[in-house]
């Protein structure tokens, strides 16, 4: 497998445990001096990965409509997320990950729109842009130690 993906795949267990160490209560807590939650970085960072690499890619992405509504670039908690959205994020860290290795594999990403990302880099291939999504799961898991360290 590629190595980016195995990149995007230990991100991904760094953030798993946030999901199963913290209560529903600590998910969607939004300390002082920051603008979203545990929660919403988590989710943010599966619809980035999705629209990045597949949508830009023209393809269908493994997110709803409505999950990358809530979670895309641009937006904030606007309610508290129930444990069953919790549980459909959680399923989501992993899945779309283990779907894009496949998809990979079998040269799907063929097609690509270019983008220029909110760094001024502008991505012009699915390979780019996975490179560029480890760079975006780094900064949010960040943000993510950053953020427990207040609940």
């Amino acid at each position: 497998m590629n190595s980016i993906l195995e990149i995007t795949k230990t991100s991904r267990k760094m953030i798993a445990p946030f999901i199963e160490n913290y209560t529903l209560k600590q998910l969607n807590t939004i300390p002082k001096g920051f603008s979203n939650n545990l929660i919403w970085n988590i989710a943010h960072v599966v619809v980035t990965q999705q629209l990045l690499v597949y949508k830009l890619s023209g393809l269908s992405m493994l997110v709803s409509d409505e999950i990358v509504e809530k979670y895309k670039k641009g937006t904030r908690p606007e309610q508290e997320v129930t444990q069953a959205e919790v549980d459909e994020i959680k399923d989501l860290l992993f899945k779309t990950i283990d779907q894009t290795v496949l998809d990979y594999d079998n040269n799907i990403f063929q097609n690509f729109s270019e983008y220029p990302t909110s760094t001024g880099f502008i991505l012009k291939s699915a390979h780019e842009a996975m490179i560029f999504n480890n760079f975006h799961e780094g900064l949010h898991l960040g943000v993510l130690f950053g953020i427990r360290k207040f609940l």
